[in-house]
């Protein structure tokens, strides 16, 4: 019991920090709204769950020593980060802001996936996620450890995630009634744009 409440304080350290995932829910929070928010947090906490337990079940240690595959998944992952800053980048200097209409049930049902999307994106192709489930796991769970404590110590990090983004969203929705200005709002892109490609450097630099 020790050594897991011992897990959950590492990983709560290694959550609270701040990384791709959390800036982009953030972001859809502040420019979005809370329902956004949520999505984006759905997203990226069930991305983190394929990468928990792919390193559960061993195929993350297989992706890791494949220097090929690791390489492109890692590529790919800085590349999509800086499209997702660009792309912020652009909304503020343009000051055009396509939220959904209300009602508009097919509009919003594309914005939704789009969003849920994004946040699985940004999870699934961050190479350090994997990096970290292989390398922090036997640490604390032993070389010979069944899958299903395995599992349980890589979906522990994924909900200690999720309550953290689910805070995120909450606060940031409660900001949000002051931030609606739209000189206000293209600030909040023109910040966060920078900061997913400051990440994307990041990861493109990752060894």
């Amino acid at each position: 019991m020790s050594t897991y409440l011992s897990f959950l304080m590492l990983v709560l350290v290694i959550t609270i920090a701040p990384g791709p995932d959390s800036t982009l829910t953030l972001r859809s929070a502040l420019v979005r709204g809370r329902s956004e928010g949520l999505l984006t947090m759905a997203g990226v906490s069930a991305a983190g769950a394929v990468q928990g337990l792919l390193a559960a079940g061993g195929l993350g240690a297989v992706i890791v020593a494949s220097k090929p595959l690791f390489l492109t998944i890692k590529w790919v992952g800085a590349a999509y980060l800086l499209y997702l800053g660009v792309q912020a980048l652009r909304t503020a200097w343009k000051g055009s802001f396509a939220d959904a209409a209300p009602g508009d049930g097919g509009a919003s049902r594309a914005t939704h996936a789009r969003t849920f999307g994004q946040g699985f994106l940004c999870n699934i192709t961050n190479p350090k996620v994997l990096a970290f489930n292989i390398a922090v796991l036997p640490q604390f769970v032993g070389g010979q450890a069944g899958l299903g404590i395995l599992a349980l110590y890589a979906l522990s990090l994924v909900l200690v995630g999720c309550v953290w983004l689910t805070g995120i969203v909450l606060l940031a929705d409660r900001a949000r009634s002051v931030l609606t200005a739209p000189r206000v709002r293209r600030r909040i892109e023109g910040v966060m744009g920078a900061v997913m490609i400051g990440f994307s450097a990041t990861v493109a630099t990752t060894h």
